[in-house]
């Protein structure tokens, strides 16, 4: 970016001494002076028709420019035209180089955001598959538990009804506990008795 506005101030700072050299070659070659000539007679024509179509008159006859003036101006418009043609180029130039930046800017975004996006997929579908395996896991976890929680309420349920065991020739025995009612018990009561012996 840095060398290309210095090649434009370079071109700018060449293109004034052109100009001035266009004008001083007008007066050396025929040709050239002859372009001229016509060139600043027309100029002059179309001002002067302009003028007077704005101030709201007819241009009834038109004095050409003398010779020397006419080189003049011709050389002068020249030599400007150059160099706003220079300058045009430049910031033709200029916009096109930041349009290319631009565009280049653009593609590298989206093929980012491309990129950005398949790895969002590739983590969504991970993720999706980490939740199923998560999922299984959970149910079968989950299964195991509801079995091992199954088989020791039943073991408890099968020690409460056959009663505890005692420990042979130990001083210590384990109580006996009775959920439901024997049918020993007067039938008065309604609710289970835990009866505890030792």
């Amino acid at each position: 970016m840095a060398s290309a506005k210095i090649a434009s101030l370079v071109i700018r700072t060449l293109a004034k001494p052109i100009s001035s050299q266009i004008k001083a070659q007008v007066k050396q070659h025929e040709r050239f002076r002859n372009l001229c000539i016509g060139l600043a007679q027309s100029m002059h024509r179309g001002e002067v028709h302009l003028r007077t179509r704005l101030l709201g008159e007819q241009p009834k006859h038109i004095r050409p420019l003398s010779e020397t003036r006419a080189i003049e101006n011709g050389a002068n418009a020249l030599a400007e035209g150059f160099l706003f043609g220079v300058a045009a180029l430049l910031i033709i130039g200029e916009t096109w180089r930041s349009a290319r930046s631009n565009t280049k800017r653009r593609e590298n975004v989206d093929v980012r955001i491309e990129e950005l996006q398949a790895q969002v997929e590739d983590l969504s579908t991970e993720v999706n598959s980490l939740t199923r395996m998560f999922e299984e896991k959970w149910s079968e976890e989950k299964s195991r538990n509801d079995e091992l929680t199954r088989i020791l309420e039943r073991i408890v349920e099968i020690g409460l009804r056959g009663g505890w065991a005692e420990f042979e020739d130990t001083p210590l025995a384990i109580p006996r506990v009775q959920l439901a009612p024997t049918r020993e018990q007067p039938s008065s009561q309604e609710s289970p008795v835990l009866d505890v012996e030792k």
